[in-house]
């Protein structure tokens, strides 16, 4: 019988390891195989451009099933409800379709060898009405639903100036969380309504955009170094963006946002970008250690700490480096190292060889303003320590990002052919998807 490599999720680091695992070990003697509940992979990071309009997703998905047959592991679609890990099995969740109707039964699948990549969530803290009245960017089909009802507000207020071109009317928004996701998100919806007038609403621009951004924190980006977080705080409000800090939400109606301070924030559309917990399904996966943000905590060699056979990798995981008075935080580049890592410590566990602890490297934050500014920290090894770059430079890096992202999970030469075919589709493709 075969040994079976299962891995749960399809993200940047889930992805990344089965096609690595998949090409080393290939279906003679070994079975590697995905799980993910979706059929195709968009890197997380672009998820603000797909909300916006700014990014096709069509064009720069991966399908799950294509990407399986040509690295050699096998796709199941479904959702994972929970494992056993005495019987060394993943219960997969019926999958139903539109209507309801059952196309799959709840089954199993027995594992070897199992990697936990399922990502994050937003974490809604409790707030009231959080769940019922916000969008949520975690995943293509809602950046597609934002976009959507973005498209639809933008037509109202379009056909309203039409009728009245004096009329004091507006699309508004509010963003909660002064992250990366919250911030990349407001200053892409402004380039987006900037190119609306070239596609058939002509008294559409960006002055009929109120964007409000929420931060509970003392000040937006703080995984930045507080001058390039001012920066990007400058450049928001330059763009029109009202920049909340130190402000807190304390309940989300349909209509609107109300603050502790008691002030009401009108929205027509509402987005939760705060905070980041493990899925609720980790709360009790058969035993597994957890935190109280639903994270698995890992050892070193990224082992779960009960279960030698049980791997966690990227959001979903927390690991706290010796001596670190943080965990390792939740970004891409850490879950394509930790991917890196859980590789070899695969392979060595079934070797018999010892496995390596993982080492973060942490290669700085870039934080993307659109077209208008790229702000962010790298490391430099040429004044030696961390860096800080702006403008073009940053920007050039900011796009490198995604460009190892794409050589990762489909290997050197398909990966550079894909960034050659971005380039041309950058040309012949409309700025902003509209349907």
């Amino acid at each position: 019988m075969k040994a079976q490599i299962v891995v749960v999720g399809g993200g940047a680091g889930g992805l990344e390891l089965v096609r690595r695992l998949g090409a080393k070990l290939g279906r003679d003697d070994f079975d590697v195989i995905l799980v993910e509940r979706n059929a195709t992979h968009i890197w997380k990071p672009l998820l603000h451009e797909v909300a916006a309009g700014s990014l096709d997703a069509n064009m720069d998905e991966v399908g799950y099933r294509s990407h399986g047959f040509r690295w050699r592991y096998r796709f199941f679609f479904g959702t994972l409800e929970t494992i056993d890990r005495t019987a060394r099995q993943v219960v997969i969740a019926p999958v139903l379709d539109e209507d309801g109707a059952e196309i799959i039964a709840r089954h199993r699948i027995r594992y070897d060898y199992l990697v936990m990549a399922v990502g994050a969530v937003s974490n809604d803290f409790g707030t009231p009405g959080v769940r019922e009245n916000c969008l949520f960017l975690e995943d293509r089909s809602q950046a597609d639903r934002f976009r959507q009802k973005l498209l639809n507000h933008c037509l109202r207020v379009s056909r309203t100036l039409s009728d009245d071109p004096k009329a004091d009317v507006a699309v508004n928004i509010a963003i909660v969380g002064g992250g990366a996701t919250g911030v990349e998100l407001a200053a892409e919806l402004y380039n987006a309504a900037a190119g609306l007038r070239h596609y058939g609403l002509e008294v559409f621009d960006e002055s009929r955009l109120k964007v409000t951004l929420v931060e509970a924190g003392p000040r937006i980006l703080p995984a930045l170094p507080e001058k390039l977080a001012e920066a990007a705080h400058a450049e928001l409000e330059a763009l029109g963006v009202r920049v909340l800090v130190g402000t807190a939400v304390k309940q989300v109606t349909p209509e609107a946002m109300v603050t502790g301070s008691g002030e009401t924030i009108p929205a027509d559309l509402k987005v939760w970008a705060a905070g980041v917990r493990g899925p609720d399904i980790l709360r009790d996966l058969d035993g597994l250690e957890v935190t109280r943000s639903n994270q698995l905590v890992v050892r070193p060699t990224l082992q779960t700490t009960l279960d030698d056979r049980v791997f966690a990798i990227g959001d979903c995981c927390f690991f706290k480096p010796e001596g670190a008075e943080r965990p390792v935080p939740p970004r891409a580049q850490a879950a394509h190292q930790m991917a890196t890592t859980a590789y070899r410590n695969v392979l060595a566990l079934i070797s018999g060889k010892p496995l390596e602890p993982f080492v973060y490297r942490d290669r700085g934050s870039l934080v993307s303003l659109s077209r208008y500014s790229t702000v962010g920290s790298l490391m430099g090894n040429l004044v030696g320590g961390r860096m800080a770059v702006e403008g073009r430079l940053a920007r050039m890096v900011y796009i490198s990002l995604y460009r190892m992202h794409l050589i990762g999970i489909h290997g050197w030469l398909k990966g550079v052919a894909m960034i050659l075919v971005g380039h041309v589709n950058q040309v012949i493709r409309p700025r902003l998807k509209l349907h």
